[in-house]
């Protein structure tokens, strides 16, 4: 198959390259810098206008568009205006540009995220009777700017006009991979220096998912008749004092410092980043995953942490 990858510079994008060159694919990758590599065919595009990289979705097997610019950041109007553009302009040529093809790919699977979801601790969401976020009461209102970007997002995708293209919107949870800088990779390193303790309460949930069944369920989405909304993520979120818990046990460390509300938000203020990162709860299942029989390597956290860390370690 020719896969192309919008967007595929980051650690999502090198799982998946990983996996589709272990299955002996093509891979275009589409990246505003130009890189040279042995088996990965990179295109210069700029996420938001037609050029020369729209003749590569020609006949293209599938589309995954990655792009966006990391959330990894203070929300300022200037960096959410970027996070918007980057994800809503690079959807919205990609769909225009497959309409022009003479043969568009056959699956287009477009990056969402599993923030689009409301902050709650009763119940879990799913792709059925999931609550879309932004209007949760007693939450930060800078909340609701993430959500809009991910509806936005989601809009983008359903409103472009590419028949016959079958389109999925991945809303994925933290993927867990060894690469350098990955969350995985940074989560690890605040626990190995005792700073892997409970964030605020502790009771709000992390949903994940391995790698490994990122790539698979990626490749089920390819594989088989599915569309719409989709979430990508392990069957068993939970809260993340038990999630740093599990990671500390997994590293053979004794001691997390756990760290208050006002504490988070001075360090996330020094960090350059947002508490909604870690605060926020986002108890995601992969409902439509599991009806549709995919079956996942690593369910429980503390299987996935264990097999991550042996493998960094090695």
């Amino acid at each position: 198959m020719k896969i192309v990858l919008a967007g595929g510079s980051g650690n999502v994008g090198a799982v998946l390259i990983r996996h589709f060159l272990a299955r002996g694919d093509e891979v275009v990758v589409f990246s505003r810098r130009v890189r040279n590599h042995e088996t990965v065919r990179h295109v210069e595009w700029d996420g938001a206008t037609l050029g020369a990289w729209a003749e590569e979705l020609d006949s293209a097997d599938v589309v995954i568009n990655l792009a966006g610019r990391s959330v990894n950041c203070r929300y300022t109007p200037k960096n959410l205006d970027e996070m918007f553009a980057s994800r809503v302009d690079s959807t919205r040529i990609l769909g225009e540009a497959m309409g022009l093809c003479v043969v568009p790919p056959k699956v287009w699977l477009q990056s969402s995220t599993a923030t689009i979801y409301a902050h709650r601790f009763d119940a879990p969401n799913d792709e059925i009777s999931g609550i879309i976020g932004g209007e949760e009461p007693g939450v930060p209102a800078l909340w609701g700017k993430s959500i809009d970007i991910a509806k936005a997002w989601e809009s983008a995708l359903w409103e472009s006009d590419v028949p016959g293209v079958r389109r999925v919107a991945m809303r994925s949870a933290m993927t867990m991979s060894i690469d350098r800088g990955s969350v995985f990779d940074v989560l690890s390193r605040l626990t190995r220096r005792g700073l892997g303790g409970r964030l605020g309460s502790g009771k709000q949930y992390v949903s994940w998912i391995h790698e490994r069944d990122f790539a698979r369920a990626v490749q089920f989405l390819i594989d088989f008749e599915v569309d719409g909304a989709v979430n990508l993520c392990a069957p068993e979120p939970l809260p993340q004092a038990d999630f740093a818990r599990k990671l500390r046990e997994a590293w053979g460390v004794g001691v997390g410092l756990p760290a208050a509300e006002w504490m988070i938000e001075l360090g996330c203020w020094a960090m350059r980043t947002e508490s909604e990162l870690v605060l926020k709860s986002r108890r995601v299942v992969p409902r439509r995953l599991e009806e549709l029989g995919f079956r996942f390597d690593f369910v429980v956290w503390e299987d996935a942490a264990e097999d991550l860390v042996r493998r960094m370690r090695g």
